[in-house]
């Protein structure tokens, strides 16, 4: 046993003294001037705080209500609604009219759901949307609805939702308007009926603890009507049916959510050392990128090599993360887009490209103490920096001194097939999400670029 020992321990020696020489002997043969080099380069950015006035958006819910928060300011959200008919559809000759309600459904709510909340609904009477464009979170509503027809008022207090159980929050509607809804000629298509009816505003009033996420809008028109049917001896007998028909704000209308911010510029305070992020259509982040800087160190190589970029690695590191979740939930989805571009990106719904826009989710990594986690989101610019240098050269002038890129928190859609995940949407994000970061002046860890060059 103890000769097999030996044996095996100097076969140990043998094999890793082959291995270093055999190392040491590729180096030899390899001429110096194939040999790949690698540099790195570290790049210290600025960042700046963006008041965003407004968000292109359709999104799957709406927010609707005040939301006062002393650290990012006021949230006011109003919701303005096309509803599409159901086309083509006639009255029954004998049908008489009953009801009609305006029905908001509520999956979950933002703020104290104690808090009273004051919901108007108003007709749109002076110009409706064009489904073929895109409109900004900003708009005026003065400019569809002058709010003199008032459909209907509720103060309501949105209540723990337990289970995940959908609420609704009912308006009944005046007998001048279900009689003028009483008229199926206006239902022969939705061109039409948006013609006869341009849709509905819903406002609050007052209120400024509460947001709702409503989910869906309907109005439902109730009426009944007489027919004859056999009876048991096959005599003919009267008898009455109650239907109804829903008018949805669908897909295939207009929906937008109007955001604004009416006192941010006098709530919020951001120190130096951070940078905020908050959504929707309120602050995010623009990131400087010395571009120049970049150029003159690839121009200048590295052991008289060219270089390209390998990595270029910006992490964001999040900060305050028990203030922010407090009230806000935490931003999940992150993207890094080029700000010039970031109008024409949303406004079209494109996705995600290297080369323009690089999208990531926030991570996290153990501090060594128990229970004590770093957040932060990581971006790989190379492909986007790469590219911008390229147009650069292509144009024959210089790199921008600083290329502005933006921090935008946006929602995302996929769909998943048996072999892999797609991404199907990319928007800003119109629910509250919020996070505080590093910014570039943070004393302790500011916001940097990391390089890897490699020289061929």
């Amino acid at each position: 046993m103890k000769t097999y020992s030996f044996f095996l321990l100097a076969l140990l020696f043998f094999v890793s003294s082959c291995t270093d020489s055999m190392t040491d002997f590729g180096k030899g043969i390899q001429p110096v001037a194939d040999q790949i080099s690698i540099g790195t380069d570290t790049l210290h950015l600025t960042t700046q705080n963006v008041f965003v006035d407004y968000i292109y958006s359709r999104p799957d819910s709406f927010l609707l209500g005040t939301f006062y928060d002393g650290k990012f300011g006021t949230t006011q959200a109003d919701i303005l609604a096309q509803l599409n008919c159901p086309e083509g559809f006639k009255f029954p000759p004998s049908a008489v009219p009953d009801s009609a309600k305006v029905t908001l459904y509520y999956y979950t709510c933002f703020g104290d759901t104690l808090s009273p909340l004051d919901l108007n609904i108003y007709e749109i009477n002076k110009q409706t949307f064009n489904y073929t464009e895109s409109y900004a979170s900003n708009l005026n509503p003065a400019d569809y609805s002058d709010l003199s027809l008032k459909l209907g008022e509720r103060i309501i207090r949105a209540g723990n939702n337990y289970n995940g159980v959908i609420k609704t929050i009912d308006f009944h509607l005046n007998n001048s308007f279900i009689q003028r809804f009483f008229d199926s000629s206006h239902y022969n298509s939705t061109a039409e009926f948006l013609n006869f009816f341009k849709g509905i505003y819903i406002k609050a009033n007052f209120g400024a603890a509460t947001l709702l996420n409503i989910g869906r809008i309907n109005l439902n028109y109730y009426y009944h009507y007489n027919y004859t049917l056999k009876d048991i001896h096959g005599q003919d007998s009267l008898a009455t049916a109650r239907d109804y028909i829903t008018f949805p704000a669908n897909q295939e209308v207009r929906q937008v959510n109007v955001i604004s911010h009416p006192n941010r510029s006098t709530i919020v305070n951001i120190p130096d050392s951070v940078n905020y992020i908050s959504a929707p259509a309120n602050i995010q982040t623009r990131i400087g990128v010395p571009l120049n800087r970049i150029q003159n160190h690839l121009n200048a190589g590295l052991a008289g090599k060219k270089l390209q970029i390998n990595t270029a690695l910006i992490r964001v590191d999040v900060t305050e993360t028990v203030k922010d979740t407090l009230l806000h939930p935490f931003v999940k989805y992150m993207l890094i887009i080029k700000e010039a571009s970031m109008d024409r990106f949303f406004k079209n719904d494109e996705l995600p490209s290297d080369t323009c826009a690089v999208l990531t989710g926030y991570t996290y990594e153990s501090t060594g103490t128990d229970g004590i986690y770093n957040n932060f989101y990581n971006f790989n610019i190379s492909k986007l920096i790469a590219n911008e240098l390229k147009i650069a050269r292509e144009k024959g002038v210089a790199p921008a001194e600083n290329l502005s890129l933006r921090l935008v928190p946006v929602s995302v859609n996929t769909v998943t097939s048996s072999t892999s995940t797609s991404i199907t949407s990319v928007k800003q994000e119109y629910l509250m999400n919020a996070v505080t970061i590093k910014s570039g002046s943070n004393p302790i860890s500011p916001m940097k670029l990391k390089i890897i060059y490699s020289g061929f």
